[in-house]
């Protein structure tokens, strides 16, 4: 899983643009502390009081992070992170020295960066020397005059950034990446990846109301979701197939940085609960839950098309069996072999899953329930398998009356998770009102009891105590 698209990290490396962004000029990659000991070294004095070169070495650090943090030349489908001209970014001479007091100073404080209380992105700390040039953020020789004053360097930074700031320390180190997720987000993905899309379109769609809004923010591609990148697809020109591959993913970012203004001094910033995590990064040995269910479910059903695969136990657990189970499918089907169920395995296992399902002929399924669609179904989703899941509910109410019944019209609407989550309750699943393969399994095991016990004779249910 990424963590780009979460808590901010320092990288360990910088892509420089020796130019302006559309310029033919050369790309340069240092590490970070490099880099920002030459824009110091560029851009401020040594002789400076202690405090003021601080003051300012925070500032680069996090202008720098912020254009990193939401890749803004990367969103616009640039390679490289920032350039080195002042009209854009900070002033970066390529292979200049770098003054010693200067890089002993980064080197003890270029893993900190400032950011407004109570939120996340690092802090788009404009600054200009004062003199030639004014701005709303930090006076380069100003910082002079209050250091001389006998301010510290947090001081200086309030005076200029507010009182609002804090000053974030020893934020991990970690290999560039991009947010980019490694499959393609469509109908039927689940995870923090398709969460973090959604609070995006959601946003866009304040500035841009054609778009719909999706509801709940719960981390599943629903016939929701898929209708609100559709329409954002359509508004900015692409391809509109409901699917966020790159161009998609990236226009997204770009927008939403625009609208929440993450790219100037006064922004709307990003909170906790933006970037908070939903889903477990990686299902291993030892996790149990929903998602263990829902592996264990999909390996079980291509266990029977598939010699290759081992069935494991279908029990919430993941054991050894399971483990051997994953390992046995990622062999198979030429993944990296971790026997653990990352986005890239659970895609492949979503995908293999839908596969099968669609070579079962109806004429197999007549009278029972048909297996789980594998796509999961969540309040907003308009199809047939959502027809099916209400005509199954309320076969079920036949047997126990005091669960409400639906209007089996297609529509995943409020009644029908209502439904959903009285079965769950009952049943002793997870209530969420989401109808992934745990719930759908049990709806169709109670559902393919009850229509067994009516062709024996009415009032028997096997397996079930009739209340």
């Amino acid at each position: 899983m990424n963590e780009q698209a979460y808590l901010p990290y320092i990288p360990e490396f910088i892509t420089v643009h020796l130019g302006a962004p559309d310029s033919n000029a050369q790309n340069v990659t240092v590490s970070f502390p490099d880099y920002i000991k030459n824009v110091a070294s560029s851009e401020i004095y040594p002789t400076w009081p202690e405090s003021a070169i601080r003051a300012n070495i925070y500032a680069q650090i996090s202008f720098a992070l912020n254009k990193i943090y939401t890749e803004f030349y990367r969103s616009q489908g640039y390679d490289f992170d920032i350039t080195n001209v002042t009209a854009y970014d900070q002033s970066f001479v390529y292979g200049r020295e770098v003054f010693e007091n200067i890089s002993q100073i980064v080197d003890e404080i270029f893993n900190s960066y400032i950011s407004r209380r109570d939120t996340v992105i690092p802090l788009y700390a404009v600054y200009c020397d004062g003199i030639n040039t004014t701005c709303d953020g930090l006076s380069q020789w100003g910082s002079v005059e209050l250091a001389n004053k006998g301010l510290g360097a947090y001081d200086i930074l309030t005076n200029y950034y507010g009182d609002d700031i804090d000053l974030v320390t020893n934020v991990p180190v970690n290999s560039p990446q991009a947010s980019l997720p490694p499959v393609l987000l469509s109908l039927g993905s689940v995870g923090n990846e398709v969460r973090t899309l959604q609070i995006r379109l959601n946003r866009i769609s304040q500035n841009f109301p054609a778009i719909p809004k999706i509801y709940p923010i719960d981390g599943v591609f629903g016939e929701e979701t898929e209708r609100a990148v559709k329409k954002f697809q359509e508004i900015f020109n692409l391809t509109q197939d409901g699917i966020v591959g790159n161009a998609t993913w990236y226009r997204i970012q770009y927008y939403y940085n625009g609208v929440k203004r993450l790219n100037e001094l006064y922004s709307e910033s990003l909170g906790y609960d933006e970037i908070s995590k939903q889903f477990t990064d990686k299902v291993e040995l030892g996790s149990t839950g929903a998602d263990v269910l829902t592996i264990q479910y999909f390996l079980s059903l291509i266990s029977e098309f598939v010699g290759s695969v081992t069935p494991p136990l279908i029990d919430g657990y993941f054991g050894p069996e399971t483990q051997n189970s994953v390992t046995s499918f990622q062999q198979t089907y030429g993944l990296p072999v971790t026997g653990a169920v990352d986005l890239v395995t659970w895609d492949a296992l979503h995908d293999r899953y839908a596969d099968f399902i669609r070579t079962i002929i109806s004429s197999t399924t007549e009278g029972q329930a048909i297996p789980f669609p594998g796509t999961v179904l969540s309040e907003g989703a308009e199809n047939e398998n959502v027809r099916l899941l209400q005509g199954y509910l309320n076969v079920i109410t036949t047997a126990y009356p005091f669960l409400p019944s639906v209007n089996p019209n297609g529509v995943f609407d409020a009644n029908t998770a209502e439904a959903v989550r009285a079965f769950q309750e009952y049943f002793g699943l997870d209530v969420s009102g989401i109808v992934a393969a745990s719930t759908w399994n049990k709806i169709a095991d109670v559902y393919n009891d009850i229509v067994a016990g009516l062709e024996r004779s009415v009032g028997q249910y096997p397996g079930y105590n009739i209340e």
